[in-house]
């Protein structure tokens, strides 16, 4: 039955066993129960391992373990029963089960609890035993606001080996305290590789680069953890030809070396050189083509984001993960990449992708900025649990979509549902009152946020609101909500409120809050086109050529306005007024008959 239970890779497979265990009257086997609830915790589910465990009439301190150990970063309180049961029972523990119940303890930082269990160990005569006295020590140091308690237990030790030492040095190093981690390390009788390599990981991790490449000179021996804490260390920092020097002199170089490689090349933007670090890699895991898709993400070459996709696809050695899809999906939605969008979508479904939040998430985000609302929808629908994030994301999509009244009793049936709403969640709420011109429905939003929920508004609530105010055309109104604002209006409030100054045509306002504008952000060339724009609208020609002079004369220049679309496998892009498209003609005239019908509309209404 062991070997059975050791071959299990599904849970059909393991029920299929447990089924035997039963018929031949094992289920109480001391051999045979641990692996049975570890592998029903890992297999099936915590509550089925548990379930296991109460049908067990003589569970032993091994079983207890074992049952404990399976609520390791997942709940410290079941842990906790757990233990009680079995001093309610007079089972006497053993070092592993204050192990594995400070490590619960550990996961959730529940310092009360711990303390009472150190108050057992010292009780139960474990006081001298090294092994619970160095998980005490680690406990104190990752749990606790300051490191006292850690040091008390470190003094009062009978018995320490290199592992209380370099529990000791890490936490000092997690708590930012240097001096006492390296005057700590200069004091050890003996030096593991894992004392060199925690100092160095620790100040690489603190940022202190000078002293971590003094401590990696000095080291006896180097692994791979050295090497790669060095690398890391100077791509966080930024300097990356610190990392590409450390990454020369490697004897041997590892996955992990390469691919922190890259990340730091696209970090700064050098996509070149990651792309040629990627491209001269032995080896390639799931890891580096992640690192190589999000870094063409993260600096906005999106198409050739797919393209590395496309390429892991083909070269089928490693399989995309919710990562590599994420990232993917990212892009589709910048892209506005619809048939990319739906096919991982439809690859999602093939390979049995579990809907976590963030891929559902990332699903609502893409079909929505793509315009395909109604398959947003269904992915939210068929969602088994859902963030805020996740209602964020689709009231907005709702939103930009003109369904903004089903945004609104989304909004609603979120409340029913006992979902907490956030600052951000109003933004996206705010902005489905300004396209859909809800005034009323705004004004009562905002009021909630304010007075029901206690959310102290940001300027983008603020900006939201002047916006629903000047757009409906109460542009008194919305100087009188500016006025009384708690923040100090910004220039994009105020710019806001001249773009509804110009489409109301109130040329009285315009003045007064060009000036504004214009104390804020005198040198803002998106400001001064738009002031220099709206004022030759009116007929302002003065005003107009005055914003254009000063623009001239500082030598600023407008950013033109850039979009991309995808039509089979070409990214094509547009900027303002462009006239470089090969097929420019035929998309001017198909602009113009659209403008044709827009026109006609209007005026027929």
């Amino acid at each position: 039955m062991l070997k059975l239970l050791q071959n299990c890779k599904s849970i059909r497979e393991l029920k299929q066993t447990h089924l035997q265990i039963l018929m031949h009257g094992l289920n109480e086997s001391d051999f045979v129960l641990p692996k049975l609830i570890t592998l029903a915790s890992e297999l099936v589910s915590l509550d089925y391992a548990v379930r296991i465990f109460r049908n067990s009439q003589y569970p032993n301190v091994i079983s207890y373990n074992t049952m404990i150990k399976c609520f390791v970063g997942k709940t410290h309180q079941g842990a906790l029963r757990v233990y009680d049961q079995m001093k309610a029972l007079a089972i006497l523990p053993n070092s592993f089960t204050f192990t594995f119940l400070l490590r619960c303890f550990e996961s959730f930082e529940a310092l009360g609890d711990g303390r009472v269990i150190h108050g057992d160990i010292v009780k139960l005569g474990f006081g001298s035993s090294v092994f619970v006295q160095n998980t005490l020590l680690d406990f104190y140091a990752k749990c606790s606001g300051n490191l006292d308690s850690a040091c008390r237990v470190f003094e009062e030790m009978p018995e320490r080996d290199v592992v209380s030492w370099n529990s000791m040095i890490s936490g000092y190093l997690a708590h930012g305290e240097v001096e006492f981690a390296i005057g700590l390390f200069d004091l050890m009788p003996e030096r593991s590789m894992v004392s060199w390599n925690s100092v160095v990981s620790g100040l690489s991790k603190a940022g202190n680069m000078e002293l971590a490449h003094s401590v990696f000179e000095r080291m006896p021996e180097r692994n791979e953890v050295s090497w790669n804490s060095m690398i890391s260390g100077y791509v966080r920092l930024g300097d990356i030809k610190s990392a590409q020097c450390i990454f020369d002199q490697m004897p041997k170089r590892t996955v992990v070396s390469w691919t922190a490689m890259i990340s730091g090349y696209t970090m700064i933007g050098d996509l070149e050189s990651a792309r040629n670090v990627f491209d001269h890699m032995p080896f390639k895991n799931v890891v580096s083509w992640n690192a190589m898709i999000a870094g063409y993400v993260h600096n906005h070459e999106f198409d050739r984001a797919l393209y590395v996709f496309h390429q892991m696809l083909i070269d089928g050695k490693c399989r995309p993960d919710q990562t590599t899809l994420l990232s993917v999906l990212s892009a589709c939605s910048h892209m506005g990449s619809l048939e990319h969008g739906k096919w991982i979508d439809s690859y999602t479904k093939r390979n049995n992708f579990d809907l976590s939040i963030p891929l559902g998430n990332a699903l609502i985000d893409m079909f929505a900025k793509c315009g395909d609302i109604e398959n947003a929808k269904a992915v939210f629908d068929k969602m088994a649990k859902t963030c805020v994030i996740t209602w964020t994301t689709m009231i907005l999509g709702l939103a930009v979509n003109g369904q903004c009244k089903e945004a609104l009793a989304l909004f609603d049936r979120m409340h029913v549902e006992g979902i907490k709403p956030d600052d951000v969640i109003f933004i996206a709420v705010l902005s489905a009152c300004t396209h859909g011109g809800l005034v009323e429905e705004g004004e009562r939003v905002f009021d909630q946020m304010v007075h029901k929920f206690g959310i102290v508004p940001r300027i983008e609530h603020y900006g939201c609101m002047v916006d629903l105010l000047g757009r409906a055309g109460k542009l008194e109104e919305a100087v009188r909500f500016i006025k009384g604002m708690h923040l100090e209006p910004n220039a994009v409030i105020w710019a806001t409120l001249l773009g509804s100054c110009k489409f109301h045509g109130n040329g009285d306002m315009l003045e007064s809050v060009t000036r504004k504008i214009m104390e804020l952000e005198p040198s803002n060339p998106n400001y001064l086109t738009l002031i220099s724009n709206l004022s030759a609208s009116i007929g302002q020609w003065r005003d107009a050529l005055i914003s254009r002079v000063a623009m001239r004369q500082q030598g600023m220049e407008k950013v033109p306005g850039c979009s991309s679309i995808q039509v089979g496998d070409k990214v094509h892009e547009f900027l303002a007024r462009d006239t470089s498209h090969e097929e420019r003609k035929e998309i001017y005239w198909a602009l113009s008959c659209l403008n044709g019908h827009l026109k006609a509309v209007c005026d027929g209404s």
